[in-house]
C-alpha cells in the first residue's frame, strides 16, 4: 500500500457512532470521568431518575443496595417505567428508555414538570458502561423484565409473574474495561448523596444497604435518611460543630411563577461563608443566577435595614456584601422547569 494511500481522509474515514456507542468511546463526556467520581455518578443517573418520580408526587420510598460484586440495585415504588410498545421505535418503551439515547418522560412537562434528569441520556448512559445490566417493572399486576449487556438488550421485553407492587428495579455492574482505575463503590460516598437527597426532598426516605459488610449482630451495614423538615435541617446538619449565633435556623420557602425557592440559612461564630445552592436536587458548585441573586438579596436586605435603624452612623467605612456573609451558612434551592445546565454532568 503507498504511503499516500495509507493517509488519505475521504469518506471512508469518517465513523458515525450510534448513542451507546458513543457513551463507550467517551464516557467522560456523559459522566465527567471514568475514575471514582463517574464510577459513582452512575448510581446518582439512576436514583435521579427515582427522585424525578418522587418530585412529581408518585414515589415516597427509593432503597439503594450495594451488592456483594459492587454490583448496585436500585428499588422505587414508583409508577415504573412504562412497558407498552413505543409507537415511533416499534419496541417496548422500558427498552427505548434503556437503550436509546435522548429518550425519557422529562421531555414532556405532563409527564414530570420538574426534573433533574434533563438531557434522556441518564438511565441509557448507565446500561452502556454497565457490564450487565437488568431492569424489571412491576406495573399494571405484572412483573417486566429485560437484560442488557454493554447496553444491548439480550432478549425482548417480557412478563416473568404477577405482582400488587408498583415500582422500578435496576441491578448494574460496572463495566472493568471502561472503569480500568476502580470499580470498588465507596459507601460514605453513596450515603453523603442519599443523605443530601433526603434533605433537598423532605419526606421521602431512602435507604442505603451495604451487602459486602456486617456489624456486630450479622445484620448489613444500612442507614435510612429522612427529613421531616429539608433545608432547616440540612444547615443544622452541616453546622453541627460550630458555634450558632441565632437561636435557631431562618428557613423560607415561597413559588414564584411557578418555580418553588427554599432558603435556609444560619449565622456562627465562624468567619467563613459556608452556601451551597442546588437546582433541582443538583449541587451547582460553580454558582448560577440563584445564589448570585439570593447573595444580592442578601445584602440589600440587610444593609437596608441598618440604615433605616441607625446602625452605621457610627461606621467610618463602607460595609460590603462579604461582610453581611461572615460565619453564614446557607443553603437556596429552586427547582425549574427549564434549567440551563452546560452538560450531563449538569454543572
Amino acid at each position: 500500500m503507498s504511503e499516500e494511500k495509507k493517509h488519505s481522509y475521504d469518506a471512508s474515514s469518517i465513523q458515525a457512532l450510534e448513542g451507546m456507542e458513543h457513551v463507550r468511546m467517551r464516557p467522560s463526556m456523559y459522566i465527567g470521568d471514568v475514575g471514582v467520581r463517574g464510577l459513582h455518578h452512575l448510581v446518582y443517573e439512576v436514583v435521579d431518575n427515582s427522585i424525578d418520580e418522587a418530585l412529581a408526587g408518585h414515589c415516597d420510598s427509593i432503597q439503594v443496595t450495594i451488592n456483594e460484586d459492587n454490583s448496585i440495585t436500585t428499588r422505587d415504588n414508583g409508577r415504573g417505567i412504562p412497558v407498552g410498545i413505543h409507537k415511533k421505535e416499534g419496541v417496548s418503551a422500558l427498552q427505548v428508555v434503556m437503550t436509546k439515547i435522548g429518550a425519557g418522560g422529562k421531555f414532556d412537562k405532563d409527564s414530570y414538570k420538574v426534573s433533574g434528569g434533563l438531557h434522556g441520556v441518564g438511565v441509557s448512559c448507565v446500561n452502556a458502561l454497565s457490564d450487565h445490566l437488568t431492569a424489571t417493572v412491576h406495573k399494571d399486576g405484572k412483573i417486566w423484565q429485560q437484560e442488557y449487556e454493554r447496553g444491548k438488550s439480550l432478549y425482548p421485553v417480557k412478563t416473568i409473574g404477577e405482582t400488587d407492587f408498583t415500582g422500578t428495579i435496576v441491578t448494574f455492574l460496572p463495566d472493568k474495561s471502561i472503569f480500568q482505575q476502580t470499580t470498588e463503590y465507596n459507601y460514605d460516598t453513596l450515603a453523603t448523596r442519599m443523605r443530601e437527597l433526603s434533605f433537598l426532598n423532605k419526606g421521602i426516605t431512602i435507604t442505603l444497604t451495604d451487602k459486602r459488610r456486617t456489624d456486630d449482630e450479622g445484620n448489613f451495614i444500612s442507614e435510612v435518611f429522612h427529613s421531616t423538615e429539608g433545608l432547616s435541617e440540612f444547615v443544622k446538619y452541616l453546622d453541627s460543630t460550630r458555634e450558632q449565633l441565632t437561636a435557631g435556623v431562618i428557613a423560607m420557602e415561597g413559588e414564584k411563577n411557578d418555580i418553588p425557592v427554599e432558603v435556609a440559612m444560619v449565622y456562627n461564630t465562624s468567619y467563613s461563608e459556608n452556601l451551597h445552592s442546588y437546582v433541582n436536587n443538583i449541587n451547582t458548585h460553580e454558582g448560577g443566577t440563584h445564589l448570585s441573586g439570593f447573595r444580592r438579596g442578601l445584602t440589600h436586605t440587610l444593609k437596608k435595614y441598618a440604615d433605616e435603624s441607625g446602625l452605621l452612623k457610627n461606621v467610618k467605612f463602607e460595609i460590603a456584601g462579604d461582610d453581611f456573609r461572615e460565619g453564614l451558612t446557607a443553603i437556596v434551592s429552586v427547582k425549574v422547569q427549564e434549567p440551563q445546565f452546560e452538560g450531563q454532568t449538569k454543572t
